[in-house]
């Protein structure tokens, strides 16, 4: 009943979506302001970011050092960084990248933003906390903005996240959200196929949306041939 649901108002919520974000909008945690530009994925409505905000506020991250995938509008990064964190912001948006660089001196808080496309121009190996609210829904994406929606029609972005990302994991700190809305087990299948699997620690529903946030480990089980 929901998907129906779903599929009856999306074309009147894609409209009301595109026309809220035909422009700049603000967007506030806990005191910190971003502006967020219509090129990038936007946290007002799309529930993951909120969910990551609120689970990163109970956790300790003084001189945590911490890598974001994807920092989109940088609300994660900055918020993290405000805590103590040692952050490293990546984008492979360019607009995003300057509208968290302006960010961050508008808000006083320090953080490292680059241009890489997952670990391609990351230096650092280990962190201790990676974060990342990735795209999932398997299309091929059109342009840079779609990036942040779409994973490629046969999951690109997380064969590509998985195989990198196990030499990276050095800690259960790597912590990913997703959707009941996309194919968790095929996902979690690409991990497996990389030494790696889906550990599900937090769920929440909102907006009769839920979203888990799972801890990306080590799989014990893993033979590599």
């Amino acid at each position: 009943m929901r998907k129906i649901i779903k599929k009856i108002i999306h074309p009147i919520f894609k409209l009301g979506f595109d026309k809220f974000y035909s422009k700049s909008r603000n967007y506030s945690y806990k005191g910190i302001h971003v502006t967020v530009h219509p090129e990038v994925f936007p946290p007002h409505f799309t529930i993951s970011t909120k969910i990551l905000l609120d689970y990163l506020n109970t956790i300790d991250l003084k001189e945590k050092s911490l890598l974001e995938l994807g920092c989109g509008s940088g609300i994660i990064s900055l918020f993290s960084a405000s805590k103590g964190a040692i952050v490293t912001a990546t984008d492979i948006n360019m607009t995003a990248i300057n509208a968290l660089k302006k960010a961050s001196l508008k808000n006083g808080i320090l953080t490292k933003v680059l241009y890489s496309d997952l670990f391609d121009c990351i230096e650092q190996i280990h962190f201790d906390y990676i974060i990342i609210n990735p795209p999932y829904y398997p299309k091929s994406p059109k342009n840079t903005k779609e990036r942040a929606w779409f994973c490629g029609e046969n999951f690109e972005y997380f064969e590509k996240l998985f195989q990198q990302l196990e030499n990276h994991i050095t800690t259960n700190n790597v912590l990913m959200i997703l959707s009941e809305d996309c194919k968790i087990k095929q996902i979690n299948n690409i991990a497996i196929k990389n030494g790696l699997k889906l550990n599900c620690i937090f769920e929440q529903t909102k907006i009769k949306e839920k979203n888990f946030l799972f801890q990306v480990i080590k799989n014990t089980n893993f033979l590599k041939l």
